[in-house]
Formats: structure tokens, sequence, C-alpha cells
């Protein structure tokens, strides 16, 4: 929604729910961005994020795990010399 600073101060609590919602409110002046009004991310806590950062920690653990084999992943690129190919 594009809005006229001038009439958007009539209307600024019915803006700023309308923002929280999810919608994105643009402030203009004389026809001109200024400004947005925007809802705010959540920023995750603390916890959560060791959360996060633990499961992908976790995650490429296994997959180096897996990919015991992953030293050898090159060798096409290479001759039996050690010669690019």
């Amino acid at each position: 929604m594009e809005i006229a600073v001038s009439e958007a101060k009539g209307q600024l609590s019915e803006l700023v729910r309308r923002a929280n919602a999810g919608e994105e409110i643009l402030l203009t002046r004389h026809g001109q961005p200024i400004a947005r009004i925007v809802p705010v991310q959540r920023r995750p806590t603390a916890d959560e994020k060791r959360t996060i950062l633990h499961a992908v920690r976790e995650a490429a653990r296994k997959k180096v795990e897996a990919g015991s084999d992953s030293a050898r992943s090159q060798d096409v690129l290479y001759d039996d010399h050690g010669l690019p190919r």
C-alpha cells in the first residue's frame, strides 16, 4: 500500500496494524517514496541459535562420516601418474 505522509498521520494505528499483519506500507511525500512500515522479523533466541548450530554441526559430521571416500573423489581428474587429464 502506498500512502502520503500527510494522510498517514491520522491513520497510524491502522497502518501499524496492517504492517503487523504482513503488509508493506510505503510512505510518500510529493509522490516520492520516503519510508516503509514493515513488520519486525522475530530474531531467534540464544537457545534457538545453539540448537540450529548443533543441528548443522551434527549434519556436517554425519556427512563427513558417510563420505569417507571423499579423498578419492577427485581421482577421475588425474591419470595414473598424478597429472591432470
